[in-house]
């Protein structure tokens, strides 16, 4: 198709232009149908027309049917607006009703930090007199023996046995073994005196469970005098404590008599530590 101006007037020429020879670069338009739409009337009286067409071309290859590729126009729905009536809960609020019963107590949280310190307070008034408590249970312990009788040392050693008994508090001290039992554990005092012999040595241990504690020693001397020895033992319940004559390797004697009493063998508790 050519043209051509001319002032006024617009001429067209119309070429004939062989089948085949050149194919129209406008795209086909296609028919889309929804399927939910049944055909048309014209699309029904146009589907046997094309048939015919279709027919007479006899030779040619089919021409595809014209359908709608477009999809329809959205519909947009807009939503309605209703009013919605306002209450003024004031107007309607009622009376204040009952206090309700107390729900159960919740879980403890964790425990906290320790807060610092605070101040001291002010010093209280003096409170009342409380009722007496019972009275404290006391612990005793004591004896003091002595011999009448003179004692020479043989080839063993002797054990010093006591016949005078002017304190044996309880019982704690034997006067068959001339051993003293302790039974109250605590803190105790012994003291042992002697009278040496003339020309004769003296040696004698005061014993804690078959060990030597102390020693009394006197040397051999032309006059016999009075010897002292003493002591303080901490002692365990069935501790035993006795005086021990050493054996005679040589002249090893303690003097006494009859009518007076020089040998004297003394101990008490001084203090109780059974109680924690």
């Amino acid at each position: 198709m050519e043209g051509l101006w001319v002032p006024g007037v617009l001429l067209i020429f119309l070429l004939p232009c062989p089948v085949g020879s050149q194919t129209s670069s406008i795209p086909e338009q296609r028919w889309w149908t929804p399927p939910n739409e049944a055909p048309s009337q014209q699309q029904a009286a146009r589907a046997p027309q094309e048939q015919k067409a279709d027919g007479g071309r006899e030779g040619l290859p089919p021409q595809p049917r014209c359908v709608r590729c477009c999809p329809p126009p959205e519909k947009h729905f807009y939503p309605q607006y209703h009013p919605v009536p306002q209450i003024n809960v004031t107007i309607l609020k009622g009376e204040k009703g009952d206090r309700g019963e107390r729900g159960m107590q919740g879980k403890f949280g964790k425990t906290g930090v320790a807060g610092s310190r605070g101040h001291v307070g002010p010093k209280g008034q003096k409170g009342s007199m409380g009722a007496p408590g019972e009275r404290c249970k006391s612990h005793y312990a004591a004896f003091s023996v002595g011999r009448k009788k003179p004692l020479h040392s043989n080839d063993y050693y002797q054990t010093l046995i006591f016949d005078t008994q002017f304190v044996n508090l309880y019982d704690h001290f034997n006067m068959f073994t001339g051993k003293f039992y302790c039974y109250i554990p605590g803190i105790y005092y012994f003291s042992l005196n002697v009278h040496t012999w003339n020309q004769k040595e003296t040696y004698l241990h005061i014993m804690r469970n078959g060990a030597e504690v102390v020693i009394l020693y006197a040397q051999v001397s032309d006059r016999s005098i009075m010897q002292s020895q003493s002591v303080m033992l901490e002692l365990k319940e069935q501790d035993e404590v006795w005086v021990r004559l050493y054996k005679g390797e040589r002249e090893n004697a303690v003097f006494s008599d009859e009518y007076d009493t020089y040998v004297t063998f003394s101990g008490h508790l001084i203090k109780y530590s059974g109680d924690p």
